[in-house]
């Protein structure tokens, strides 16, 4: 099976799969241990009271969501960089 082949048969998947499950049922899990990720970083021991927990926790998310945005500013940058240096116009 080429490489083309396999992409279709997996979007023809993902297709048959969204359209029997509401996605935000398949991705509840997941959008749990993301969440849970932040509150572990910022009360690991449970020791803050639940709306102090919560304020920081998506505090916490935010400076991550900031952290993947500055570094995909520098990889453009840097990408620009390169091109300008080898004479690329695109």
């Amino acid at each position: 099976m080429t490489p083309e082949q396999r992409a279709l048969r997996g979007r023809l998947g993902a297709a048959v799969l969204h359209s029997r499950y509401d996605s935000r049922y398949l991705t509840e899990a997941a959008r749990r241990k993301f969440s849970e990720r932040f509150i572990n970083q910022v009360d690991p021991y449970r020791r803050l009271p639940e709306a102090e927990r919560l304020r920081r926790a998506e505090q916490a998310r935010h400076a991550h969501f900031v952290r993947l945005a500055m570094a995909s500013a520098r990889a453009r940058a840097s990408r620009k960089k390169r091109r300008t240096m080898r004479g690329d116009t695109a």
